[in-house]
């Protein structure tokens, strides 16, 4: 059950419009990184938690997120708020007024035409919200890692946006809602902790010839010795084909009458090496003349006729 409370949850103070930074802070309106995607994959994770705590913590935190949407939505409408009512109310000339909507950047004059100026569910390139970026998996191990680098990638986005912004306040409420995604991540990564073990996900232990392997996949020059490809329970090893063992070509087991029917597909569909027909793209080719040069090999020249 969810109610709500008219005052938000950081208080939005705007000192001037701006419909061009309203444009970039969709981003975290209808996003990828955004609030929604993020209350969207933490609530549907918490309705499949078995685990009592890991289910308050989501439920507590998806409900978080959507005021953070609140946020965000009333800092948009704010900015946008000036240039909705001249638009509404026509109080320019026509040119004047495209001059302000397209001079602000961003599509901004997009989301003043298309959403009176309010927080559309898209990101600040107009693209559509999408369920697509939720990548929730129903494993605690591995939703909770992603659910990190989520908070992760949204704070990036904050940091972005502060560095856009000359205003003050919008600052301030932007750096309230980077730090909120900070405090997720220590939450998300305890909640992981207390799950012992926790690596890897899942239940099936990894095939152990190739559990502590890096695989050296190119040539030339040295590879730098680090802790990903040669440290504590990893040995590095050059990538070659095969390294089960065997010839590495791909085999399948068919009974005789696939076997007879795939032996007649390949006779009737192999091509004839001989075979140097004339094409409906040579046809249409410009003409060249040709010349022979060393080992009797005619080369094209531009100009003339064949």
């Amino acid at each position: 059950m969810f109610t709500h409370n008219k005052r938000l949850q950081y208080t939005v103070r705007v000192g001037a419009g701006n419909p061009g930074l309203a444009n970039l802070l969709l981003e975290q309106f209808g996003g990828p990184q955004g609030e929604l995607a993020a209350a969207m994959r933490y609530f549907t994770q918490a309705v499949g938690e078995e685990d009592p705590g890991r289910k308050d913590m989501l439920f507590d935190i998806a409900t978080e997120e959507l005021s953070h949407l609140e946020i965000i939505g009333s800092l948009v409408a704010m900015l946008n708020k000036g240039a909705k009512g001249e638009l509404a109310e026509a109080v320019d000339e026509q040119a004047e007024l495209y001059r302000k909507l397209n001079g602000a950047g961003n599509d901004s004059h997009l989301t003043q035409l298309l959403f009176g100026g309010g927080p559309p569910l898209v990101n600040s390139g107009g693209v559509p919200w999408t369920a697509a970026y939720i990548d929730t998996i129903g494993e605690p191990t591995a939703d909770l890692r992603s659910n990190i680098a989520a908070e992760a990638r949204a704070k990036i986005i904050y940091e972005r946006l502060i560095n856009v912004s000359d205003d003050p306040a919008v600052r301030d409420a932007l750096g309230f809602l980077m730090t909120r995604e900070v405090s997720h991540q220590k939450s998300f990564e305890k909640a992981l902790y207390a799950i012992s073990p926790n690596f890897p996900p899942g239940k099936m232990p990894p095939v152990p010839q190739f559990a502590n392997v890096y695989y050296k996949m190119s040539e030339g020059g040295e590879t730098v010795a680090a802790p990903w490809n040669s440290g504590r329970g990893l040995g590095i090893r050059q990538g070659e084909p095969a390294v089960d063992g065997g010839d590495g070509s791909a085999t399948v087991q068919l009974d005789a009458t696939q076997k007879a029917a795939c032996v007649a597909m390949e006779t009737r569909l192999m091509s004839d090496p001989t075979i140097d027909p004339e094409t409906g793209a040579e046809l249409g080719a410009a003409a060249v003349d040709t010349d022979v040069v060393d080992g009797g090999t005619e080369q094209p020249t531009k100009g003339g006729a064949v």
